[in-house]
């Protein structure tokens, strides 16, 4: 065979073997944008931490998902940017998405119900000597802004009205209860106790939970419209989130450092342990993942704010909620459950 004959049919094997090469070359992954808003400012609420450790430990990104992370001032504008479409998916207790659907009639629907009970507690100096609801009777007791459904529900408990107790209308300051303006202070449970504890004061706590009266917490929320449009992003980025919050159960110490980074020097990282270990505790449900829950609990909750006039109507608690990607995260398989 002629020399030069050779030397092009090598050229041409050659590049047949190139362009066999680029066909096979993988392709590169799409990364596709996700807004979160948390419900409020940085900190250690749990559902926040999943969100941050999935962003930080690289859940997210593994998910093909890029991230955005962003916070409200808790002023209720996270609703309004996520019905607007402005965001993929927030936080918001349970309670308050329920109201909301009632008045003024928001899509909201939970992803996930991570908090099992109720943020709300009712906390008395120990050396008052209140020990039981019915020692509430003559006493002054606080509230913020309006009275929520478990005060009078605990009223009911204790056998009490509304008329054997003062009700004053107090801010957030916990400097109140110990400056004795009030015997009984409102406090989310995985915060102001910390303050209160810290400053040297002994507490006697009240949870509506521990006494039958149904409440739930935190939940990531979206809309219809976003289940419509993204659901293969929503059930990423729910993936990435609830693995994150198992990490943060397993690793405290990581998980507190991350939110560090988001909360900033100025934030107490001890104060940010002990939101995290209370969160942690109440979003348990034995034999349960993180994220459980079902048509019976929402229901009993509707109840309980419809019967003290909490909503504004009744609502459909089975439009309030789904399973549809928290069932294809928790349970695809035995091999790849996260939990």
């Amino acid at each position: 065979m002629h020399q030069r004959t050779l030397f092009i049919i090598t050229l041409i094997s050659l590049a047949a073997l190139l362009a066999c090469g680029r066909a096979e070359a993988p392709a590169t992954p799409t990364v596709e944008p996700f807004t979160f808003m948390a419900g409020y400012k940085p900190q250690a609420s749990l559902p926040f931490v999943g969100v941050y450790v999935a962003q930080e430990r690289g859940f997210f990104a593994e998910e093909g998902l890029d991230v955005t992370i962003e916070h409200t001032a808790g002023h209720g504008e996270h609703l309004q940017l996520l019905v607007a479409g402005k965001v993929d998916v927030t936080t918001q207790d349970a309670a308050v998405l329920l109201k909301r659907r009632a008045d003024p009639g928001l899509p909201l629907v939970s992803l996930a119900l991570i908090g099992q009970r109720g943020q709300q507690a009712y906390v008395a100096l120990a050396d008052t000597g209140l020990s039981s609801l019915q020692d509430w009777r003559g006493r002054r007791i606080g509230f913020k802004g309006t009275p929520p459904p478990d005060l009078p529900a605990l009223l009911d408990v204790a056998g009490l009205t509304q008329e054997d107790v003062e009700l004053i209308n107090v801010g957030f300051d916990p400097r109140v209860l110990t400056q004795g303006l009030v015997d009984v202070h409102p406090v989310y449970n995985s915060n102001e106790p910390y303050l209160l504890q810290k400053w040297g004061y002994e507490l006697v706590q009240w949870e509506a939970a521990d006494y039958g009266i149904p409440t739930l917490g935190l939940a990531y929320v979206t809309t219809p419209d976003v289940i419509a449009q993204k659901p293969e992003q929503l059930e990423r980025f729910l993936r990435a989130a609830l693995r994150g919050i198992a990490y943060a159960g397993e690793h405290p110490d990581e998980a507190v450092d991350i939110v560090m980074r988001y909360a900033g020097p100025e934030t107490d990282p001890d104060h940010m342990r002990f939101m995290l270990e209370t969160e942690w505790g109440d979003a348990q449900v034995e034999g349960h993942p993180v994220g459980w829950q079902t048509a019976e609990q929402w229901q009993a909750l509707a109840d309980t704010l419809l019967k003290y006039g909490a909503l504004a109507a009744p609502v459909d608690v089975n439009e309030a909620f789904t399973n549809q990607f928290f069932n294809l995260v928790t349970y695809p398989s035995q091999e790849t459950r996260i939990f």
